[in-house]
């Protein structure tokens, strides 16, 4: 399967953005004063870990979508730079 430019773009982009938010969700998860995450005795809550988990397989899901867009960028940046070179070679030199 061969994605166009701007979906692959897209991809990397969404990798970039699933980083950023997710370990900022999980660093204010953590740091959590309100007591959603942390009981009275300061140990983790139900709602402690499900967001954890959350995070966790959003963020590699994220990732993995990521990987794909930057290969397939990196793929089109090659397959571009082989039909300029291919180009240059077929130019009759003065």
């Amino acid at each position: 399967m061969k994605l166009n430019r701007p979906v692959s773009w897209f991809l990397l982009a969404f990798g970039v953005w699933s980083w950023f938010i997710w370990i900022t969700f999980v660093k204010n998860l953590w740091q959590d004063g309100s007591g959603l995450a942390f009981d009275d005795a300061g140990d983790p809550t139900g709602y402690f870990w499900v967001h954890l988990t959350l995070a966790i397989v959003s963020f590699l899901l994220g990732t993995a979508v990521g990987v794909i867009g930057f290969r397939s960028v990196r793929a089109l940046r090659r397959e571009q730079r082989e039909e300029r070179e291919e180009r240059e070679q077929q130019q009759p030199t003065p």
